[in-house]
């Protein structure tokens, strides 16, 4: 099967933005989307097309460049916005200034921030499936094995509020310790900055920021956050961020739309008393 989240695309699409064909390469040589395998696949389809989409996320994040390589083509990451055909926005230096930029390339490789544009409906679409042929093995990467994490809690890109933890929550017992009783009422996501992911507090998967993952939702709590710039990049779209930290100069205080100085080892469990 071919890799989630990869369009290619030139006239598949009608006017109205619905998906009109849907190539499906069935294959075990996708069954574990390597991103060697799938990114020679998009590659071989895509030479014919104008335009190759992903969302900004892991997996294409880790396709589309290598399928950019192998087309010979440079690739634009992180769009925020489309200006025209080959012209869009993204952010720079952090998320700091938004550049516009325009490809003149024939084919168009793009990763695209989800977060930046509003969803479209799910339903009421009727694409045709046509079977697209496989390319094979690339025989250099091999799947191993894969450990999936299972939580009741909402996806973290896709929450409507999230609760983060920083360097500041001192330990991984007692980031679960203090936050978890907050997004359980809540029903919030739980994120962390890089500082507490560097410091094993939580998994990598966690992450907030330039680095880790975008999140753009109507609620972002940071408890014991200091707010690096590239923690900053990560959330600061968000639609209200409350901030929570000893230090009064914290750089996230910048940001929030709400702060509060002081301890939150007793601050936070106070929040979840009056909830």
């Amino acid at each position: 099967m071919s890799a989630p989240g990869i369009a290619i695309e030139n006239h598949g699409y009608t006017e109205k933005g619905q998906v009109s064909k849907v190539l499906l390469a069935a294959d075990a040589a996708y069954a574990n989307q390597l991103a060697e395998n799938v990114a020679k696949l998009v590659a071989s389809i895509g030479s014919g097309y104008s335009h190759i989409l992903a969302a900004s996320t892991t997996t294409g994040k880790n396709i589309l460049p290598r399928a950019a390589a192998l087309l010979d083509v440079s690739m634009i990451t992180d769009i925020i916005a489309v200006d025209g055909p080959k012209t869009f926005k993204r952010p720079i230096y952090a998320g700091n200034a938004i550049a516009t930029v325009e490809s003149g390339e024939s084919v168009v490789v793009a990763t695209v921030r989800g977060t930046a544009f509003d969803p479209v409906a799910s339903e009421g679409g009727s694409a045709a499936v046509e079977a697209a042929a496989s390319t094979g093995d690339a025989g250099i990467s091999k799947f191993i094995h894969e450990e999936i994490v299972k939580s009741e809690r909402p996806e973290l890109t896709a929450a409507r509020i999230v609760v983060s933890g920083g360097r500041g929550v001192g330990s991984g017992e007692n980031y679960h310790t203090v936050l978890d009783p907050l997004a359980d009422k809540l029903g919030a996501a739980q994120g962390a900055s890089r500082a507490a992911v560097d410091a094993g507090f939580v998994p990598n998967d966690m992450q907030v920021g330039q680095t880790g993952k975008i999140v753009a939702p109507d609620l972002y709590i940071a408890v014991g956050i200091s707010g690096a710039i590239q923690h900053l990049a990560g959330m600061k779209e968000s639609k209200v961020i409350v901030a929570i930290n000893k230090d009064e100069e914290a750089p996230i205080n910048a940001v929030a739309d709400y702060w509060l100085v002081g301890d939150l080892n007793t601050v936070v469990p106070e929040m979840v008393s009056q909830l």
